[in-house]
């Protein structure tokens, strides 16, 4: 795709996970799409803050987690 095709048909380059997320989440909505994630004994500590001195509560998740896209009438 070049510079000339109009703007929703063409995908900006992402450079981290959250914002190549965050534009396939926008590209799909709308249209029907659903997105499955299946996760196996994932773990992710999550900080109560951002400084040095944040705690963490760990998440687990085994499981599947669907995101459904569908226009509002």
């Amino acid at each position: 795709m070049s510079q000339a095709d109009p703007p929703e048909e063409r995908i900006e380059e992402t450079t981290t996970w959250p914002d190549l997320a965050i534009s396939l989440y926008d590209r799909l909505t709308g249209r029907g799409a659903e997105i499955t994630y299946e996760f196996e004994d994932l773990e992710v500590d999550v900080p109560s803050g951002t400084g040095d001195d944040a705690e963490h509560a760990r998440w687990r998740v085994d499981g599947t987690m669907r995101i459904t896209t569908r226009e509002q009438e």
